[in-house]
């Protein structure tokens, strides 16, 4: 028991560099206490005393402002960050080592009774501030999802989930423990190298567009020469200039 307590208290201490040593993580950290007393409730709610269950969830709940369900399943060494505001529902299930920070709501959308509703996050999924995880579907392994993001379907293993309604997108980091996976650990959902699709998407049609506007340039300057009639590229380059600044406001 104790080694067990100490392996979550030292995994904390990993990952938040604000924890300086195990007495302010075990006496100050409010997530924490939340799992700690959700490990008594669920085993209570295992017994059949679901009634019991629920009162210490909801007590632990006016202690730490995190409220989870007693027939959720929370894995080892799971991390709630600050974790006021979080909700974590009935068939929820929280694999080893994910981490999940403030305000997010690992809810359901289906009202139908002894269906499985709530998600199921893999090992070392980062849940960031502010999402949403709607659905009886399951996050993979060390898949990430941003902050404020509405995740309504399944993300892969690996892969960065993004937006309203969330967005998938490439995996892009290392998924062995080694140092290179621990240098880019995305504290709030974030991964290095990864672009919006979305954005992507539309420099290319601005690529293109710019592409056309200097063939069309060309083709009237040719028409101008066989006719001798001046030409006015001042509104090509005009064009050229707006999508030009478009597409750096893109990239920021």
């Amino acid at each position: 028991m104790s080694s067990s307590l100490f392996d979550q208290v030292d995994s904390i201490i990993a990952r938040d560099p604000a924890a300086r040593n195990r007495l302010e993580v075990i006496t100050c950290y409010q997530g924490l206490h939340a799992v700690w007393l959700h490990r008594i409730s669920h085993f209570l709610w295992n017994l059949g005393l679901k009634w019991i269950a629920r009162v210490l969830s909801m007590i632990s709940r006016f202690i730490t402002g995190i409220e989870i369900h007693p027939g959720a399943k929370i894995g080892r060494r799971v991390f709630l960050d600050h974790g006021l505001g979080i909700v974590i529902g009935e068939t929820t299930e929280i694999g080893d080592d994910c981490t999940i920070y403030q305000g997010v709501t690992l809810g359901g959308t289906s009202l139908y009774k002894g269906v499985k509703r709530h998600p199921t996050l893999g090992k070392g999924v980062v849940v960031s501030a502010g999402a949403k995880v709607l659905g009886g579907f399951t996050v993979g392994d060390g898949a990430r999802v941003g902050s404020n993001a509405v995740v309504l379907k399944e993300i892969p293993a690996g892969a960065t989930a993004v937006g309203i309604p969330a967005r998938i997108l490439h995996p892009d980091l290392p998924q062995s423990a080694d140092s290179k996976t621990k240098e880019y650990f995305s504290a709030y959902g974030v991964t290095p190298n990864v672009d919006d699709p979305v954005s992507m998407a539309l420099k290319g049609l601005i690529d293109a567009t710019i592409e056309q506007e200097a063939k069309i340039t060309a083709l009237e300057k040719a028409i101008a020469k066989l006719s001798n009639t001046p030409t006015d590229a001042s509104g090509s380059s005009d064009t050229k200039r707006d999508l030009d600044a478009i597409k750096e406001w893109l990239k920021e």
